[in-house]
């Protein structure tokens, strides 16, 4: 099959050509080139969006209270709904089984708190000790609130890193003592959030001392539950809408809303928002294949034609060899490998560019819903073998048209 006389027409046949086989070549090193850059981009989304949904743990449904906008059972619309400890007990006493973490949050924005002579204006909440892993945040120093601080009602707190950079000036924070609303907690934790500095400008609190300590009785604000997790994603979805279904009649069922009120009570589930998104970035990666290849099937196309004007070229030398006994696979092996070779050859430096261009050049680019474009290496071997086989491919019917030519036709051929 391949020896050193086949390898010398090759090379022989390219040098003869060498503008037409360089501008063949830049047309399929162009579309591997593409391609593999878009699918890099492509990854650079899913990273993005993948970082975004970093922020907190995964499928987490938030419920919050709003206003009635329907009469019932004699109450007029336009009630304020306030959430209380008990419809937090109610929920967990029903969905037990369902839920893998559960936690309730009473929000204050805006207070000051204070460290020495440094204060400053942030938010502060009670939360139960799961809100710490359904926010996603790393607890850098110290620990989180646990069970034992709500029990006792514990002066307790946990701090992001902003609030510690800005108050503390590079001192140590643990076990210091800081003022808020004039009220001295304990520093027991510092934490970091994915989602930044906006997020580390809060101060968490144990539930049971912000209600008790700041008027709030057994008010909440938030309720959040994530749910146990599921093999598959359309069956966790399906869970999580008929959960927040079930919990929204529940809820409207204890503080006397309509049935057909959807406004009363608001809900967020991340699991539909993370369904929306990932098929968007599929659509997104699919179109990126499509356009890639695309351009590499013009690329070989180009070759195929290239190919074609190689055997018109050579029909009298094909029908020499044909009269002197070759075979037509011999023919036809003839002109594949010199279509592979052009199009593998051509098709490694398109991939090899641009996989250089997105190690060195992607890590530069810096935005919030684009980061570290790559392709793995399994994509780059497919990538590959798509070229190997785009060669064959374009040099393929050429090759057969060859492989028909009649001795006596192409020896009269001009």
């Amino acid at each position: 099959m391949f020896n050193i006389e086949r390898w010398h027409e090759i090379f022989e046949a390219i040098s003869k050509n060498k503008l037409r086989t360089f501008l063949t070549g830049i047309s399929v090193a162009s579309g591997i080139f593409i391609l593999v850059i878009l699918l890099g981009a492509g990854k650079g989304l899913q990273n993005g969006i993948e970082k975004q949904f970093e922020r907190d743990a995964a499928g987490i449904i938030e419920v919050w209270s709003n206003t009635t906008t329907k009469e019932y059972k004699g109450l007029n619309p336009g009630r304020q709904i306030q959430f209380r400890n008990s419809d937090y007990s109610q929920s967990i006493q029903k969905f037990e089984d369902k839920l893998d973490k559960r936690a309730s949050t009473f929000n204050f924005w805006g207070a000051v708190i204070s460290y020495g002579k440094e204060s400053g204006a942030y938010q502060y909440r009670g939360v139960d000790p799961d809100y710490g892993d359904i926010e996603n945040v790393t607890v850098v120093e110290g620990r989180f609130i646990n069970s034992r601080d709500l029990a006792k009602n514990e002066k307790v707190a946990v701090i992001g890193m902003k609030v510690k950079t800005d108050l503390f000036k590079g001192k140590e924070a643990l076990g210091e003592e800081i003022s808020i609303s004039n009220i001295n907690f304990k520093v027991v934790g510092v934490f970091t959030d994915p989602a930044g500095e906006r997020e580390e400008t809060r101060a968490y609190l144990p539930l049971t001392t912000v209600q008790r300590a700041f008027g709030g009785g057994d008010k909440i604000s938030n309720l959040f539950f994530t749910l146990k997790k599921t093999d598959d994603y359309d069956q966790a979805l399906a869970q999580s809408r008929k959960f927040t279904e079930d919990l929204k009649q529940l809820l409207k069922s204890k503080n006397i809303i309509a049935p057909d009120d959807d406004s009363a009570i608001g809900v967020n589930n991340t699991v539909e928002d993370a369904k929306q998104v990932y098929d968007l970035n599929l659509y997104i990666r699919l179109f990126f294949w499509w356009v890639g290849i695309c351009t590499i099937v013009a690329g070989v196309v180009g070759v195929s034609n290239i190919m074609l004007i190689i055997v018109k070229e050579r029909t009298k030398e094909i029908g020499i060899r044909k009269a002197l006994g070759a075979s037509p696979f011999s023919i036809i092996s003839m002109i594949l490998h010199e279509s592979i070779f052009i199009t593998t050859i051509a098709g490694f430096v398109g991939l090899l560019a641009s996989l250089l261009l997105l190690e060195f050049v992607g890590p530069m680019v810096q935005s919030e819903y684009f980061q570290n474009p790559q392709v793995d290496f399994t994509v780059a071997l497919t990538t590959l073998v798509l070229l190997v086989f785009a060669g064959a491919m374009a040099g393929f019917f050429p090759a057969y048209r060859a492989a028909k030519i009649k001795p006596i036709v192409a020896l009269r051929d001009e």
